[in-house]
């Protein structure tokens, strides 16, 4: 096998195992989630159940009824966010979706970061899939203050159970003073 095809055939499967990994988090990495403050456009109550901070409260369980989503009523432009109180580079970004039923509400959320609490962030990425109960997202370091999971321009409600966040603190190490 000569050097160029022994090259393309490592990269093929470096590729490969890329993909398998998914957008993952390190092993190790902190989640930073935990520590924001979360709120939601409303609050479908259920007994306790259904306030935002349930999806930042670190328990993964898929069953709303055992008391650990999130859960807004149906309405236009639906939305959760976190607030993480400083600046990150948010390199990955975790949803737990619901798994007793309904996963599919979660279709065409978008994930959006930035320093806007208005929810008028860039957009990571978009729900295409419920296939799983976890889904990964790369966010290759955007820049925010704020994340938020929005169904826009539908009637919608948002249900999550988890919401992870993986990335690192912005310090003022490269601002100058004169």
């Amino acid at each position: 096998m000569n050097l160029l095809t022994s090259m393309i055939l490592l990269g093929t499967l470096s590729l490969a195992l890329a993909q398998t990994r998914g957008c993952r988090p390190h092993p190790g990495a902190q989640n930073i989630a935990r520590n924001g403050e979360a709120s939601q456009k409303s609050i479908l109550q259920h007994r306790v159940m259904g306030y935002a901070n349930k999806a930042i409260d670190g328990v993964k369980e898929t069953n709303y009824h055992k008391g650990s989503c999130s859960h807004t009523n149906i309405e236009k432009d639906s939305w959760w966010q976190v607030d993480l109180k400083q600046m990150y580079k948010i390199t990955n970004v975790v949803l737990t979706n619901r798994r007793d039923c309904c996963s599919e509400r979660l279709l065409h959320a978008e994930i959006r970061i930035g320093n806007s609490p208005d929810n008028n962030n860039q957009v990571c990425g978009t729900v295409t899939s419920v296939a799983d109960a976890s889904l990964p997202f790369c966010c290759n370091g955007m820049l925010g203050r704020y994340v938020s999971v929005v169904i826009p321009r539908q009637l919608a409600m948002v249900t999550l159970c988890e919401v992870e966040i993986y990335g690192d603190l912005v310090t003022d190490e490269y601002k100058v003073c004169w």
